[in-house]
């Protein structure tokens, strides 16, 4: 059977219905678009911030002492655990007192001597006083006798001294803390030989909470630091907390102050110490480590912390940040950084609270173009990584 078409209108068909189609098909492309580009922003906040610097700094007990005898003699025995934490006046070594209680006797029987040779010079006082009332005997007589009793009272208090400087050395032979801390190592062991006011330390104490940590800084810093808003003129002045990092990089717990400051600039370094004071109820930090310290330098008002990922260099090294307006349309910002902090960079121009960053779609996103922005926080939490 022929069709009852030509073979060109046959050809002209599939051409036809394709055309119909597209005709058909091309309002509804042209009233979709493409989608604006989804982008992750944050609001940016405007507050006073305190810059930082990081300083290096040693850790130093904020008491030492030295423990030396005060009386010679052979160790006894040591009567505290090495390492031990100890109070002020418990007892850490006993020295044989066998000697000094001796000398105690003597002292007690001089002074017994001294108090019956003072009743009888005031025995023979009085009875020359009375015979001299009835002129019996010369005024000679009488002065012997005054002088007799005046020397036998001051016989009376030598010996009371010599009574206590026995009881004191006696006292001694206990070698007490002269203070509370640690205790560390002992020089000495039982049976040896001290001596008074010797040269080597039976043990050393060390107070470690609060400890100290001293840390040197410029003294142009120190000038640019009242320039940048600080009220503080002295040490009790300065209210500022002060963050400590240790040597494995971890923050430490507590927060610090400034307790004392060195009053005068190093000639040599152009530098002074500053003195920090941190809690250590654990006895985490000892002395002699190694830490640094986060200064305070100023206070920049009316800053605006920006995430560090939102910020980017043009082409000629500025940094720069790309913001969403009202209208969801992106704008380039040139932005004034004058510190870091963290994670963010602590910014005075540019940028303004309440602008919205983009912090995360960076690539796809450029000035002019359109986006959907959503708030970081209000991102959905990505899905837990399935277990093996």
């Amino acid at each position: 059977m022929h069709s009852r078409f030509s073979p060109s209108l046959r050809r002209a068909l599939p051409v036809l219905a394709l055309t119909q189609a597209l005709a058909l098909a091309a309002p509804a492309l042209a009233q979709d678009g493409p989608p604006p580009t989804p982008v992750t922003v944050v609001t940016l906040e405007a507050k006073d911030v305190t810059l930082s610097a990081p300083l290096p700094g040693r850790v130093a007990a904020s008491s030492s002492a030295e423990v030396r005898p005060q009386v010679s003699g052979i160790i006894q025995s040591r009567l505290f655990q090495e390492g031990s934490t100890v109070s002020e006046g418990d007892p850490l070594y006993q020295i044989d007192a066998a000697t000094y209680e001796a000398q105690k006797a003597v002292a007690e029987a001089s002074l017994a001597q001294a108090e019956a040779a003072l009743k009888s010079a005031e025995i023979e006082y009085n009875r020359q006083e009375e015979l001299r009332t009835r002129n019996v005997v010369a005024q000679q007589n009488l002065d012997s006798a005054i002088a007799a009793r005046d020397s036998a009272a001051a016989a009376v208090k030598v010996a009371e001294a010599n009574l206590l400087s026995a009881e004191i050395d006696l006292d001694r032979t206990e070698i007490r803390a002269p203070i509370s801390g640690v205790t560390g190592f002992s020089e000495i062991t039982q049976g040896a030989l001290v001596t008074a006011g010797q040269a080597n330390a039976l043990t050393t104490i060390r107070a470690l909470d609060p400890i100290y940590v001293d840390v040197t800084q410029a003294a142009a810093d120190i000038l640019r630091w009242r320039r940048n808003g600080s009220e503080a003129e002295t040490v009790e002045d300065f209210d500022q907390s002060v963050t400590l990092t240790l040597s494995d990089g971890l923050s430490y717990e507590y927060s610090g102050e400034l307790s004392a400051a060195e009053p005068y600039v190093n000639e040599d370094t152009g530098t002074t110490v500053l003195r920090l004071s941190f809690p250590n109820p654990d006895h985490f930090l000892l002395p002699g480590m190694y830490v640094q310290v986060e200064m305070p330098q100023g206070v920049v008002p009316n800053a605006v912390l920006v995430p560090q990922e939102a910020v980017s260099r043009d082409r000629r090294g500025r940094p720069m940040a790309l913001v969403v307006n009202a209208e969801n349309v992106v704008e380039q910002r040139i932005l004034d950084v004058v510190s870091d902090q963290g994670a963010n960079w602590v910014v005075t121009g540019g940028v303004a609270a309440g602008d919205r960053v983009i912090v995360a779609g960076l690539q796809k996103a450029a000035p002019g173009a359109t986006v959907a922005p959503q708030d970081q926080s209000a991102e959905a939490p990505a899905a837990p990584e399935a277990s093996e």
